[in-house]
């Protein structure tokens, strides 16, 4: 996995600056699930003690009961599920091929899920496994299909997706764009009949591979609420910029047009934890901090938040997403974009997005000298914790990849884990181990 490979050698800048924030992150990565197992297990040592209070007889059993619970609750802090990246992408590669995806295009998904995993972007890994799978046995997304041209010119190119996998298509495009920039310093390339993409970030490390700035956004279906509304009309419309620099450093920016990415609001719902202010919206158009009911509304704020932090702005953004992915393309739009759910959906998406690649060495002399330096100055900015150094943007993932794998895998909550058990043994496949 060659997008993998770069991930992990780029950050060899300003490590020193790092140790104490990634060894506080990887005792995070690795508690993080434990410590919502060991607050169910004092919840409930609580009440069997409460009970060896209250009924005499049974004083002996419940407090042998106890005891087994504090060890098993020491025992699961102390040993964290962790699953290897192969084994992550071994899993979803027979995911894949399970609903007759062919080798090459499952690798192709595998590898875009299993980074997003990497990197920490849990919202786009393993979690949309599922719906990747419900759509392809329902065969609302076809597999095997392969992109076509439609359209092009030495720096621009249309491409029809023929409903295939979002990294299928999504990887021919940029491939194509980085092609083109080689040949005449751009490639801009957009693409109808995509499915769900995966990360932004992705396509945008396929050009920076080649020294080339990448950028790509697509739209989605309709979350955002615009300002003002109590309706989704937008979806989260991410974007993604990705500049090369000096010394094996980079910036990778990947966004969301919205407060958050959906997934967010999953995992959040996965752990049973609240929302932050400002994410979503109730049915009413009132901000909610309740997950569930968050997640069932699906009308997300935009990034900022309401009208009186600006959420505006992000609005606009999302509007330009849609209008270079999905307007430009001859793809779906704003409301014209089919619902998306666990249990697939019955309509092709129709999704529309935007690859660009442009080789810097066109403009000004020494981009990547001058990029490490910009890099710099934004790093050595000083940070009002001095404990919290501040980070470029591709700065957390790093840490996060470095975090895995000092740790010795990718930890995932517990109930993403009953998920893939399930699928596991639904596609009758191998299920995953642990290390």
């Amino acid at each position: 996995m060659t997008s993998l490979t770069l991930c992990c050698s780029r950050r060899a800048v300003a490590a020193n600056a790092y140790v104490n924030a990634n060894w506080r992150f990887i005792q995070t990565l690795q508690r993080r699930q434990q410590q919502q197992q060991q607050l169910q297990l004092q919840q409930q040592c609580r009440r069997l003690s409460a009970a060896a209070t209250t009924t005499a007889p049974k004083t002996n059993a419940n407090n042998s009961e106890f005891a087994i619970l504090s060890r098993n609750m020491s025992l699961s802090a102390s040993s964290p599920k962790l699953v290897a990246v192969e084994e992550s992408r071994r899993f979803m590669i027979d995911c894949f091929k399970a609903v007759k995806v062919p080798e090459a295009h499952a690798r192709a998904q595998a590898d875009l899920l299993v980074a997003a995993d990497y990197r920490g972007h849990f919202s786009h890994g393993m979690n949309r496994l599922e719906m990747y799978i419900n759509d392809l046995a329902i065969n609302s997304t076809n597999g095997g299909a392969d992109p076509k041209v439609l359209k092009e010119t030495p720096a621009t190119a249309w491409v029809d997706g023929c409903n295939g996998l979002g990294a299928v298509v999504g990887n021919f495009c940029m491939d194509l764009a980085i092609k083109k920039a080689k040949t005449v310093g751009i490639g801009w390339v957009c693409s109808r009949g995509s499915n769900h993409y995966g990360m932004a970030g992705w396509y945008a490390l396929r050009a920076m591979e080649n020294g080339l700035v990448g950028m790509s956004m697509t739209n989605t279906s309709p979350l955002m609420a615009p300002t003002g509304a109590k309706e989704a009309a937008l979806g989260t419309n991410p974007l993604s910029l990705g500049a090369p620099a000096g010394d094996c450093d980079h910036f990778l920016l990947d966004m969301a047009t919205t407060a958050v990415a959906v997934g967010k609001i999953e995992i959040q719902n996965r752990k049973g934890a609240p929302l932050p202010d400002g994410w979503a919206q109730d049915p009413d158009g009132n901000v909610t901090n309740d997950a569930k009911l968050a997640f069932a509304t699906g009308c997300l704020l935009p990034l900022g938040g309401t009208e009186l932090t600006s959420g505006y702005k992000g609005y606009g953004l999302g509007a330009m997403v849609d209008i270079l992915s999905g307007v430009m393309s001859g793809a779906k739009y704003s409301t014209q974009v089919r619902k998306w759910t666990h249990t697939g959906a019955n309509t092709a998406a129709d999704l529309g997005q935007l690859f660009v690649a442009i080789d810097p060495n066109c403009f000004a002399p020494d981009f990547e000298e001058r990029m490490q330096d910009f890099n710099s100055r934004l790093r050595g900015a000083k940070p009002t914790d001095p404990n919290k150094p501040v980070l470029l943007a591709g700065d957390k993932e790093s840490r996060n990849m470095k975090a895995v794998d000092e740790a010795g895998g990718i930890q995932y909550l517990e109930n993403q884990l009953n998920t893939c058990a399930a699928l596991a043994e639904r596609l009758k496949i191998k299920p995953l181990s642990f290390k």
